[in-house]
């Protein structure tokens, strides 16, 4: 079993920055792929980046291409996702997930551990 507890979120300007990282506890969490989603009030769960288990394939939502950026450190059991030039659509609760390492998806539905989510402000 994977717990996962998350850190970083608050409130920010927009054009600011927040890193968010999420720690991971459990034997087997280098066997894992870890994303990203988010979910503002009154909307869906959306993906917004995922991870490979070994850190060398990514992937990412359109509209966080060239802003964000998802990394891990399996010595540490840490996941983090450095969110740069931040906008108020970005605003939503973040959580952090991990789902066995088959292929990268962005399917929520496929991942099987979740953390508790921090909240992300992006407001003037």
């Amino acid at each position: 079993q994977v717990q996962l507890v998350e850190s970083g979120g608050g409130l920010v300007q927009p054009g600011g920055s927040l890193r968010l990282s999420c720690a991971a506890s459990g034997r087997t969490f280098s066997s894992y792929a870890m994303g990203w989603f988010r979910q503002a009030p009154g909307k869906e769960r959306e993906f917004v980046a995922a991870i490979k288990w070994s850190g060398t394939r990514t992937m990412y939502a359109d509209d966080v291409k060239g802003r964000f950026t998802i990394s891990r450190d399996n010595t540490k059991n840490t996941v983090n996702l450095q969110m740069n030039s931040l906008k108020p659509e970005d605003t939503a609760v973040y959580y952090c997930a991990a789902e066995r390492d088959v292929v990268l998806t962005s399917n929520p539905l496929k991942y099987d551990y979740w953390g508790q989510g921090t909240q992300v402000t992006v407001s003037s």
